[in-house]
Order: C-alpha cells, then sequence, then structure tokens
C-alpha cells in the first residue's frame, strides 16, 4: 500500500474514455481516475507527470501521418516529466508500409534525441499497471524517495536548446542559432535541408545529418539492422 494511503489521481483525456486502460484503472482500489480534454498526452499522473500512450499501429500510422515528432517536440517542450508507452507487439506493420526498422530509428529519435523514456507494455491492463507504478515512485520521490540527479533545464529557452544541441553536428552556438532562425524546436525539425543551411555554420551534411535524425520518412532506416526483437521481460523492468 502507498505511505498514508494516498491515492494515485489519473487523469485520461476524454479520448481515451473507450480504452481498455481507463476500465483497468477503475478497477485499482488506490487509483482515482477522472476524465477531460488534455493539451496534451493521454494520461496525466499526480500533476506531474504525462502519458502518451501509442498501440504499435497507432505509433506507425503517427510515423507517416506526420504526427509523432510533433506530439513528442510538445512533450519535451512542456513544464511536465512525460514517458511514452508503446503497447503490443512490433509486427503487422508491413501492411502499413513501415518497416522495423523504421520503428526502431523513431523510438531512438524519441529516447535519445528528445529524451523521452521508453516504457512497453503487451496489452491495455499491463499499461494500467505502468501507470501505477509510474505513480507509485511519484509518491515516493515526494515523501523523501530517491531524486533523479542530472542536469534539467527548467527555463523553456534554456530546454528547446538543450533538445537542439542533441541533434547531430549541432552544439551550443548552432542551437542558439537554429533556435534564434526559426524560433521554436518544432520548427526547426521541420525545416527543409536547404532552410538549414541558411543558418551560419551549419551546411549541407550538417542539414543532411538532421534531416535523417527527425525523419518520419521509412527509408532512411532500410539499411538498418537491429536484430531480433528482445522479449517484454527484457524491455520492462519493474
Amino acid at each position: 500500500m502507498l505511505k498514508n494511503n494516498l491515492p494515485i489521481h489519473i487523469i485520461a483525456d476524454d479520448r481515451e474514455c473507450k480504452s481498455e486502460v481507463i476500465e483497468s484503472l477503475s478497477q485499482i482500489e488506490e487509483v482515482e481516475v477522472s476524465t477531460r480534454r488534455l493539451t496534451m498526452g493521454d494520461y496525466q499522473i499526480d500533476n506531474r507527470l504525462i502519458v502518451e500512450r501509442k498501440t504499435i499501429k497507432d505509433f506507425a500510422v503517427s510515423i507517416i501521418d506526420g504526427r509523432l515528432f510533433k506530439q513528442m517536440i510538445r512533450l519535451a517542450n512542456s513544464n511536465f516529466k512525460s514517458v511514452l508507452i508503446l503497447e503490443g507487439m512490433i509486427n503487422g506493420t508491413a501492411e502499413l508500409g513501415m518497416t522495423r526498422e523504421a520503428m526502431q530509428g523513431a523510438l531512438i529519435t524519441v529516447s535519445l534525441i528528445l529524451g523521452i523514456p521508453l516504457l512497453r507494455s503487451k496489452d491495455p491492463s499491463e499499461t494500467a499497471k505502468l501507470m501505477v507504478y509510474i505513480g507509485r515512485q511519484i509518491k515516493s520521490m515526494a515523501n523523501g524517495g530517491v531524486q533523479r540527479h542530472g542536469y534539467q533545464p527548467k527555463n523553456k529557452r534554456k530546454r528547446q536548446l538543450f533538445i537542439l544541441q542533441g541533434l547531430p553536428g549541432v552544439g551550443s552556438e548552432r542551437a542558439d542559432r537554429l533556435l534564434t532562425r526559426f524560433g521554436s524546436v518544432e520548427a526547426a525539425v521541420s525545416a527543409s535541408s536547404g532552410e538549414l543551411q541558411s543558418v551560419d555554420g551549419i551546411g549541407k551534411n550538417i542539414a543532411d545529418k538532421i534531416k535523417w535524425t527527425v525523419s518520419e520518412s521509412v527509408s532512411p532506416y532500410h539499411s538498418m539492422s537491429f536484430g531480433p526483437e528482445p522479449s517484454f521481460a527484457e524491455t520492462v523492468t519493474l
């Protein structure tokens, strides 16, 4: 049980109302669930953390239609900690024109470049359990548990610069020029290679590497091999 029996408050976006995740959460005694329209993410835990939940099919479609990186950049720029929960197994996406290598490439960009942690779940019930585990950890930290250390910029501009500095060939000076030129991380990563080259210090080589990193196209990852897919026991450690 939680210390002092404090409930875990989870707000679900009202577009998730038909999700089995909400049904599973409502059956857990220590959880209080409510629904309303969220401006970002699918779930908000204790007003501290935003959860973006995507099934494998949703994830693949969001890469194809261009939503994924826009959503992830908004989360990375928000004042909340955030996490992406990817639900289901990576199969059956070939019919959408999406290779497993392309999926892995997008996950690398989300987790390593944008700094958004990734958790895997096999089904809606496990997704609900993951959110409960997250809520417990949040409660533990609030009550004097172990805190994460490391650089975590608070100021919005510093946070934007921090994200841009994670792009290949972009250090602090180029990040500052990119943000000054385009005004936001989203605009910078959405810019064409030619537009990126208009920024002092960014030539074709760096511009192409940036576009490759944030590309939502399938083709850049075709030549990449990641080996067999790890099991859930290997990808989710609780």
